[in-house]
């Protein structure tokens, strides 16, 4: 079992930044793939970006250029450090953790783990 829990949300204005962290419950964390989605009232979970066990590093299109993943493995964290947000960036994120190593970074059904999400807001 890892427990998933994220934190650094908040409400920021256009233009501005965040970093939002997911610490695990455990070491074996750091064996797993991690990824980050999103989830807006009334819409479907979406892919955000995501990093393997080894690091390599994957990303929506919607989030390129201005978002980077990354996880430090002695700490079992990875983070989400969010630039240059936009409105329509606003939404519950989730950290989410694929311990069977699918390679299906972008696939929502294949991570298994799920932390409570973390409200991110951009006003205009």
């Amino acid at each position: 079992q890892v427990q998933l829990v994220e934190s650094g949300g908040g409400l920021v204005q256009a233009g501005g930044s965040l970093r939002l962290s997911c610490a695990a419950s455990s070491r074996t964390f750091s064996s797993f793939d991690a990824g980050w989605f999103r989830q807006v009232p009334g819409k479907e979970r979406e892919f955000v970006a995501a990093i393997s066990w080894s690091g390599v590093t994957y990303y929506a299109d919607s989030v390129k250029g201005r978002f980077t993943i990354s996880r430090v493995y002695a700490k079992n964290t990875v983070y989400l450090q969010m630039n240059s947000l936009k409105p329509e960036d606003t939404a519950v994120y989730y950290c989410a953790a694929d311990i069977n190593l699918s390679g299906s970074y972008s696939y929502e059904p294949a991570y298994d783990y799920w932390g409570q999400g973390t409200q991110v807001t951009v006003s205009s």
